[in-house]
């Protein structure tokens, strides 16, 4: 490096890394030693730097520099008598080596950068055969893939080494054409591999194989060269018998394709090979182009897996009327529709075309069946196909002139379109049929036309009339609907419950909560306390998943219907406790089941007599003896009059004999009676078992996965196992309205 010094005169820095060694530079300048140190020194720099030039420029000098030596040290061995022969001749010696290995490191270096005339010009034929190491002339020909030589070089220095290389040598003249002399070449190297090979045997005495692996790799790839040099050279049976022989798949297949490129040779041969080595689809792409190897194709396309193969076998097949294996074909190569048209043209299996074409939705497909169906008559299916082929319109008229329009409206579905709809609700309109006519109006928006179509029909559509109005949510259509269910419109006011059908499908659950209030009032002063109850609960569970607050009134009138229709359920399960108060909960309502008041209060005193409940038997007894004796049922009436005439010896002393057991508040955690629904501190309502009619524990909760109404988590679990037992189907989770009957 060229700098200023501190003083500002310029000198020159030798990095140390590069600077020469203490040897160099300690000898005399001009000297031998110092000329031939520094020739090396300047050769490693060079070839450090990749300076290739500069390392052969540096080679030759320090070679200049050994000879140098070497004369040098004959003239003074000759003058001085060999005083200093031995210490003279050790340098020489030295000096030889390095220059050597200079040599040998600029070629190592040469091969490493791919520069092969650099190489060459090193590795000196003359060079290296005149060394101790003439062998190193045979490395140098084979790395730098210099075959034919390297085998001249061979025959003399390793003999050993003469099959391998020839095999190399071969597959160059190969590759470059030359197949005449490469077969030579290749049966040469077989025949010494197995000379080379014969000789092992004797030596071991005739143990073993005689064939180490690489030997064995050797000849199959000698024979190998031979097989496909042959097939080349349009020797096809011999080719052949070698390919055979050796039984390798790669070769069968690299001989198949030689075999395929020749064009004067037949490509059956060559489809023969494709299937030895496992190249099923090549093999069938040949068998497929003549009808006369048509049979082998088929015993191997199972093994394909082609799309495109597997349609031109099809294609084939068809050609030579084979319809069952092309329309297989077809189904393997996902062409459903020519898998259609081959059941409807050929096979005759229409009914698989049709379930092709429903499973895959084809539009072409459709279009083959439809066309078939009209043709054959077939009106519905044909409107079905053109429906799947989009083309409605063709389908519409289809439909219109062959009055088939439910079978356009079904397959439409939920995906009719405006337009669509409204030109099916004008075609039922023209027929009179005007509920069918609204439904299409209301599914293209056209409420009031709709609304219109419903109310023309009367109490038969009023269903779909509160759907329209719940849709629309206008006021004008609302006040239409409610004039007709009052009876403004025709003077016969409709069923309550189509009002309270109306509120919920306006969002109004307040007065639908009313409604429902008012209606399953009417119906459990009829005695129809089962559908009472259906309503209610389904109005509670409609408030709740809207997150409406029910209503006090609903909910006690829910309370009193869920209990009284847990009390079969209970006795069944054999809680004649629980079903005693259940039954209590309703007496002390008894006013709101007037149809049925002797049977509930005759039900509540035989119940509580049997889970122990006497006081409460007792009360109800004698409130059944003074207000309605004559309608005691005669098998009840007797026990009922004993137990009134000797309280005592029934009611222990005049009290229960059983306490009512208490549990936890969910709300305050103070201890209540289980049948209590009102937090005594908060008076707040509490949430009720659906499955015992008790109060909730919170230690104990759940929520019925089906009704979503909360349950005592071990008495549902219990009420499922109990379910199973009676009833041999699996339950589903029992819904709070379907969990007990109607009547105790």
């Amino acid at each position: 490096v060229t700098c200023q010094d501190s003083a500002g005169n310029l000198t020159v820095v030798t990095c140390p890394h590069f600077a020469a060694p203490k040897s160099v530079t300690d000898a005399a300048p001009g000297s031998p030693t110092h000329t031939a140190g520094l020739a090396k020194h300047q050769f490693t720099l060079a070839l450090m730097l990749l300076n290739l030039k500069g390392a052969w420029d540096a080679a030759l000098r320090v070679e200049q520099g050994a000879n140098q030596v070497s004369n040098l040290s004959s003239f003074n061995s000759g003058n001085n008598g060999g005083g200093n022969a031995q210490q003279t001749q050790v340098q020489v010696q030295a000096q030889a080596a390095s220059a050597k290995a200079c040599w040998y490191a600029l070629s190592y270096k040469a091969m490493e950068l791919m520069d092969v005339a650099l190489a060459v010009r090193v590795y000196r034929q003359e060079l290296f055969l005149g060394s101790s190491r003439p062998v190193a002339a045979l490395e140098m020909r084979r790395d730098l893939l210099h075959w034919d030589q390297a085998l001249k070089l061979s025959q003399t220095l390793a003999p050993d080494q003469e099959p391998e290389i020839s095999v190399e040598y071969a597959r160059q003249l190969e590759f470059k054409g030359d197949c005449a002399k490469a077969l030579r070449v290749f049966e040469t190297a077989l025949a010494a591999l197995q000379d080379k090979d014969a000789k092992q045997l004797l030596l071991s005495g005739g143990e073993g194989t005689g064939v180490g692996s690489g030997g064995e790799e050797m000849q199959s790839v000698a024979l190998a060269g031979i097989a496909r040099c042959t097939l080349r050279l349009g020797d096809l049976r011999r080719g052949l018998r070698y390919v055979t022989e050796c039984g390798d798949p790669a070769l069968c297949l690299e001989c198949a394709r030689i075999l395929e490129s020749m064009q004067t040779v037949a490509d059956s041969e060559a489809a023969q090979l494709y299937e030895l080595g496992g190249a099923f689809d090549k093999a069938a792409a040949i068998y497929i182009k003549s009808a006369k190897t048509l049979p082998t194709a088929t015993a191997i396309i199972h093994k394909v897996h082609t799309p495109k193969l597997l349609c031109e076998y099809a294609l084939r097949c068809e050609r030579e009327g084979s319809f069952e294996d092309a329309c297989g074909a077809y189904t393997r190569a996902r062409d459903m529709d020519s898998v259609v048209r081959l059941c409807l043209d050929e096979l005759g299996t229409f009914e698989k075309a049709f379930e092709v074409v429903r499973s895959t939705a084809s539009a072409t497909g459709a279009q083959l069946v439809a066309d078939y169906c009209k043709r054959d008559g077939n009106y519905r299916g044909a409107i079905e196909f053109l429906l799947l082929a989009k083309c409605s319109d063709d389908a519409f008229v289809l439909a219109k002139t062959h009055d088939c329009m439910d079978v356009f409206t079904k397959t439409l579905g939920d995906g009719i379109g405006s337009s669509e709809a409204a030109a099916v609700a004008a075609y039922y309109e023209v027929m009179n049929d005007l509920g069918q006519a609204g439904h299409f109006y209301s599914l293209c928006g056209q409420y009031a036309r709709a609304l219109k179509l419903y109310l023309q029909c009367g109490d038969k559509e009023v269903e779909r009339a509160i759907e329209v109005v719940g849709k629309a949510r206008n006021d004008t259509l609302t006040h239409t609907l409610i004039d007709f269910l009052m009876g403004e419109t025709d003077g016969v006011p409709k069923e309550p419950f189509h009002v309270y059908r109306l509120y919920l499908a306006l969002g109004n659950y307040a007065q639908a909560a009313s409604t429902a209030v008012i209606i399953a009032t009417t119906e459990q002063n009829s005695g129809n306390y089962k559908h009472a109850h259906t309503l209610v609960t389904d109005t509670v569970k409609q408030l709740e998943e809207h997150k409406v607050r029910v209503p006090q009134k609903l909910r006690r009138t829910f309370v009193l219907l869920h209990s009284y229709v847990l009390v079969k359920k209970l006795v069944q399960r054999g809680n004649h406790a629980g079903a005693a108060r259940m039954l209590l909960r309703v007496a002390e309502s008894i006013s709101l089941f007037p149809k049925h008041k002797v049977t509930i209060l005759t039900s509540t005193v035989i119940t509580c007599s049997k889970a122990g409940l006497k006081a409460s038997a007792l009360e109800y007894a004698q409130t059944l003896m003074k207000e309605y004796r004559k309608d005691v049922d005669a098998k009840f009436k007797r026990k009922i009059e004993a137990l009134v005439r000797k309280p005592k010896d029934h009611a222990g002393m005049g009290g229960d004999l059983e306490v009512v057991p208490l549990s936890k508040c969910p709300v305050s955690s103070e201890l209540i009676e289980v049948t209590s629904l009102e937090c005594p501190s908060t008076k707040d309502a509490l949430p009720m078992c659906v499955v015992t009619g008790n109060h909730v524990v919170a230690e104990d909760f759940c929520l019925c996965p089906r009704s979503g109404f909360p349950a005592i988590f071990s008495e549902y679990v219990q009420h499922i196992e109990d379910e199973a037992k009676m009833t041999p189907q699996p339950q589903v989770a029992p819904d709070s309205s379907s969990s007990s009957s109607s009547s105790s």
